[in-house]
């Protein structure tokens, strides 16, 4: 009898031994998942950005065209926007005279190809049959004219005074498309903005945590500036008449 008692004392022990230590384990996994979901939490992302830098640019194929996924595809890309920016703007080759030479190349060969095979005894080119489909085009024009209407939306909503933010961002970017303008045709100003987001993505995406975290140290600077300029300044502005006041 001493003996089984002894063993269910012990047998208590090891239970409340293992329990305890078993919730002690369980309480410091939640708290290790507790702490770490919170430091993701406060992780800050350029533009207050959720999702990764693949679902921000629409996924699929074009942003594994700018994210390089497929060296081969993207390299071909850049060589041949290069190829097109030197021929028009170092080599000074007019597009409407590249166009027209390129339909006589193309006609000539089918021409001379299809009129050959005859001879040659061999099958004429199969050339498919173009067409835009309806739906497509339908789609791309109401896709066109939702984004004209809404520019045209902002564009009155700036003009009748009732953000004064939007209007300063609006100006200073007019501003720096006249001054790019001023030093660069179209054309070079089209082949740098492919090149900035050629390259802008795929370097923010391999260095994202160190670009974060000086975004979030000059966003930090900016809102303070931009306090001290609205406070000093923007504040002072009469602004224009809301849309309360004007139903009322």
């Amino acid at each position: 009898m001493a003996e089984r008692k002894e063993e269910s004392v012990m047998d208590k022990i090891t239970e409340k031994f293992h329990g305890g230590s078993s919730s002690s384990s369980s309480s410091d996994d939640e708290g290790r998942s507790g702490s770490s979901s919170s430091v993701k939490a406060k992780i800050y992302r350029l533009f207050g950005r959720e999702k990764p830098v693949h679902s921000v640019l629409g996924g699929g194929k074009p942003a594994d065209l700018f994210l390089w996924r497929n060296k081969k595809i993207s390299g071909g890309v850049l060589a041949g926007a290069t190829a097109i920016w030197l021929l028009f703007e170092v080599l000074e080759y007019h597009l409407l005279t590249l166009l027209c030479h390129g339909f006589i190349l193309t006609l000539g060969i089918l021409f001379l190809w299809s009129n050959a095979s005859a001879f040659v005894n061999k099958c004429p080119p199969n050339i498919p049959e173009v067409k835009i489909p309806e739906d497509l085009a339908v789609n791309v024009a109401r896709s066109l004219r939702y984004e004209i209407n809404r520019g045209f939306a902002s564009l009155r909503a700036i003009g009748q005074g009732r953000d004064l933010k939007k209007f300063l961002i609006v100006v200073a970017g007019l501003w720096i498309l006249s001054f790019l303008g001023s030093c660069c045709n179209f054309l070079t100003l089209f082949y740098i903005v492919f090149m900035v987001l050629y390259t802008v993505p795929v370097l923010y995406e391999k260095y994202e945590d160190k670009i974060d975290a000086f975004g979030e140290k000059a966003m930090v600077e900016l809102k303070k500036y931009y306090a001290i300029f609205d406070e000093k300044c923007l504040s002072k502005i009469p602004k224009g008449p809301s849309k309360d006041k004007k139903q009322h």
